[in-house]
């Protein structure tokens, strides 16, 4: 069983920056596709960011050039650097697990609030 626990999450003022962090326990090893998503209320839940097992990364329109996804160095921690946050960032944010192409997994979330 895998379980993953985001942080990081947290109030920032508009043009500010937060790193988001997951953190990977269990059995994760295999070929994994991490993603970053995020729930605003009332929205439905969004793709924001992906991480390839080989290490190639998308994003979604509205978060590239500002967001960045990456691994930790035992694949067992994902990240998302948040830089020119803007209020319409504020939403819950969670990550994914995608493991060998059969098995997701996802956090339990952590509260983004951007405002002045």
């Amino acid at each position: 069983q895998v379980q993953l626990v985001e942080s990081g999450g947290g109030l920032v003022q508009p043009g500010g920056s937060l790193r988001l962090s997951c953190a990977a326990s269990g059995s994760i090893s295999g070929i994994n596709v991490w993603s970053w998503h995020r729930q605003a209320p009332g929205k439905q839940r969004e793709w924001v960011a992906q991480i390839s097992a080989a290490g190639n990364t998308n994003y979604a329109p509205s978060t590239k050039g500002r967001f960045t996804i990456s691994r930790g160095g035992t694949e067992n921690a994902v990240y998302l650097q948040m830089n020119s946050l803007e209020p319409e960032d504020t939403a819950v944010y969670y990550c994914k697990l995608l493991k060998n192409g059969i098995h997701v997994y996802w956090g339990q979330g952590t509260q983004v609030t951007v405002s002045s």
